[in-house]
């Protein structure tokens, strides 16, 4: 029995006034859902698409997300109305949960870079800032492939990533000649990571040097220095990891394909909250044309 149902219920005992008022329900709420039973009317039109677009994203979308996918298809809808709206189709978004093994072995005797981002304005232009790190993803058999992604500072694009079966300087290499062959980036870019080895060998260095871009670490330490890499590895862990069975990835291939259709889906559908809840990929595209358009000729 939901909420609306307990005051049509009760209100043979109590005021509907009242009752709404201890429950804390809108009354022109429940007189509309009153009206709708009386009429036999179907669920209003914006919960049928509610729906539609809940189920389509996996439970990745919480009341924020879906209102603004439904404004965009004309629905006004309060976050209350979806909550309640949700609980009655017994749907539940996923929630955020601390995760996992750590990647970094600093203890690798490398220099490493300086903090190139600290104390600086967070960049408000695509390609002029890309972040990295590497986590684990659990296979079958008991063992690990592992993840390496490149993603834009600005726009929140994931430019480039590769899953493997080890954990060597080439993981990195190979997402960043990736992302270099996808973007193109201007001279000036900032490549910043943790201070993990694979960040340190030359390999991975003489790419940078050979795109004209900035090699720069965080400090020894200060996890928070990386923070935009663990945000995405929080959120992949929360939408592909605790959405399946553990151990998750039957196998390497089944890791490479998921992560690809994963990052697919994160570019090109997924609203992002600190870029207005627009898809990264669509804010990547606007940036850049932006670049191009105010350039100098």
């Amino acid at each position: 029995m939901n909420t609306l149902q307990f005051i049509d219920q009760q209100r043979i005992h109590y005021a509907a006034q009242q009752l709404c008022q201890v429950l804390d329900v809108v009354p022109s709420r429940y007189y509309a859902w009153r009206h709708r039973q009386a009429a036999g009317a179907r669920e209003p039109t914006w919960e049928t698409e509610m729906l539609a677009v809940f189920d389509h994203h996996e439970r990745r979308y919480g009341t924020r997300r879906l209102q603004v996918e439904l404004r965009e298809k004309g629905h006004w809808v309060g976050r209350q109305a979806l909550r309640t709206s949700l609980r009655r189709h017994h749907r539940r978004a996923l929630q955020p949960k601390s995760f996992v093994p750590r990647t970094t072995d600093s203890a690798h005797g490398q220099r490493c870079a300086p903090n190139l981002l600290l104390d600086q304005p967070r960049p408000t232009q695509a390609n002029r800032v890309w972040v990295s790190d590497i986590t684990y993803l659990p296979l079958a058999n008991g063992t690990w492939a592992y993840l390496c992604a490149f993603q834009d500072g600005c726009t929140k694009h994931v430019v480039g990533w590769q899953v493997r079966a080890d954990m060597p300087e080439a993981l990195v290499t190979s997402a960043l000649q990736r992302a270099l062959l996808a973007q193109r980036p201007a001279p000036g870019l900032i490549v910043h990571s943790d201070r993990g080895g694979q960040y340190v060998g030359n390999a991975y260095k003489a790419l940078l040097q050979g795109a004209n871009a900035q090699l720069s670490h965080s400090r020894r330490g200060e996890c928070d220095d990386n923070a935009q890499a663990e945000s995405l590895w929080s959120r992949l862990k929360t939408e592909v990891l605790e959405a399946r069975d553990w151990p998750v990835f039957s196998d390497l291939a089944d890791a490479q394909a998921s992560v690809a259709d994963y990052f697919d889906y994160y570019n090109h559908e997924r609203r992002h909250s600190s870029i207005g809840y627009m898809k990264p990929y669509q804010f990547h595209q606007q940036q850049l044309s932006n670049i191009t358009q105010f350039s100098p000729a």
